[in-house]
C-alpha cells in the first residue's frame, strides 16, 4: 500500500518536473508575443485621467481572461482530434503577426495622421468618455484575443506528443502568465507617472531626490511605451519568422550560414511586408472599384 502510494507520489513529481521543464521552453517561445502584448496594452491603457486607468485596464484583463477560456478548450480538442490543424493556424497567426510588424515599420516610415487623441486631453462629456473607453476595451480585447491564439498554440506546439496532462498543465501555466503577468507589469508602468507627480507633490526643495526621481517618472513613461513597441515590434518579426523557419522546410534550409535568429528576423520581414503590401493592394482596390 505504502509503496503504492510512493509510486503514485513519484508519476506527479516527474510530472511536474516535465511540465516545469516544457513551460521554461514555451515561455521562450511566446515572450515575442507577450512583450507585444504588453506595449499594445500599456499604450491602450494609458492616456486617461488618473481614476479612470486601472478600471479601463482592469476591463481589458477580464476580457483577455475570457479569451482564454474559449481558446484553451479549443486549442485542447484540435491538438486531440486534429493535430495538423495546429500547424496551419499557427502559419495563418504568423502571417499575421509579420504583418502587424512590417505594418508598424511602414507607419514609422511613411508619414500618416494620427488621430487618435489622449482621452484626458478631450473636453469631452461624461458619457463621450466612457463611449471612448468602451471602444478602446473592445479594441484592446480584440488584439489580446489574437494574440492569445498565438500565445495558446504556440505554447501548445512545445508540447505536443507529450501527455494531455503535460500538454494541459504547460499551456495553462503560460496562459496564466501571459494574463497576470503581462497586465499586472502594465498597471505599474501607467501608473509610473502618477507616482512620479505624487513624489513631486511631496517634494519641498527643488533640488531633493525625492523630486529628480518624480520628474524621471513622469518623463520616462512615453519613453518606456515608445521603447516596448519597437521591441515587440522587432519581436514580432523574430517569432513569425521562426515559425515558418521551424514548420516550412524551404525557409528551414534558406540561407544555412546566417545565424538562427538572424534567418528568423529576415524571413518574418519578408513575409511581413509580402503581406502588407498584397493588402494594401487589394484595399486599394476595392476603394477603386466602390467609387464606380
Amino acid at each position: 500500500m505504502a509503496s503504492g502510494i510512493f509510486a503514485v507520489l513519484d508519476d506527479i513529481a516527474a510530472l511536474m518536473d516535465d511540465m516545469a521543464m516544457m513551460s521554461k521552453v514555451a515561455a521562450k517561445k511566446t515572450a515575442g508575443i507577450l512583450g507585444d502584448d504588453l506595449a499594445v496594452n500599456a499604450e491602450k491603457a494609458s492616456g486617461f485621467v488618473s481614476s479612470r486607468e486601472i478600471p479601463v485596464l482592469w476591463a481589458i484583463t477580464k476580457g483577455s481572461f475570457l479569451n482564454k477560456l474559449i481558446i484553451l478548450p479549443v486549442a485542447f480538442l484540435l491538438s486531440a482530434f486534429l493535430p495538423w490543424a495546429i500547424t496551419i493556424i499557427l502559419l495563418m497567426g504568423g502571417i499575421y503577426l509579420a504583418y502587424e510588424g512590417a505594418e508598424k515599420i511602414y507607419e514609422f516610415f511613411v508619414p500618416h495622421k494620427h488621430v487618435e487623441e489622449t482621452v484626458s486631453k478631450l473636453e469631452l462629456s461624461e458619457a463621450e468618455i466612457l463611449e471612448v473607453e468602451k471602444k478602446r476595451i473592445k479594441s484592446a480585447i480584440v488584439t489580446d484575443f489574437i494574440l492569445s491564439i498565438e500565445i495558446v498554440i504556440i505554447a501548445l506546439s512545445t508540447v505536443i506528443g507529450k501527455p494531455i496532462l503535460t500538454q494541459i498543465g504547460v499551456v495553462m501555466i503560460i496562459a496564466i502568465i501571459a494574463t497576470i503577468g503581462v497586465y499586472g507589469i502594465v498597471a505599474l508602468i501607467v501608473r509610473m507617472d502618477d507616482v512620479g507627480y505624487k513624489l513631486i507633490a511631496r517634494s519641498n526643495n527643488k533640488k531633493s531626490l525625492t523630486k529628480k526621481i518624480g520628474e524621471t517618472l513622469v518623463l520616462a513613461l512615453p519613453k518606456v511605451i515608445k521603447g516596448l513597441s519597437i521591441i515587440g515590434t522587432l519581436a514580432l518579426l523574430s517569432v513569425s519568422g521562426g515559425i515558418f523557419v521551424h514548420n516550412i522546410d524551404f525557409f528551414h534550409h534558406l540561407l544555412p550560414s546566417l545565424p538562427p535568429i538572424i534567418l528568423e528576423f529576415i524571413v518574418g520581414l519578408l513575409v511581413g511586408f509580402l503581406s502588407l503590401i498584397l493588402i494594401k493592394t487589394v484595399g486599394k482596390l476595392w476603394k477603386t472599384i466602390r467609387k464606380r
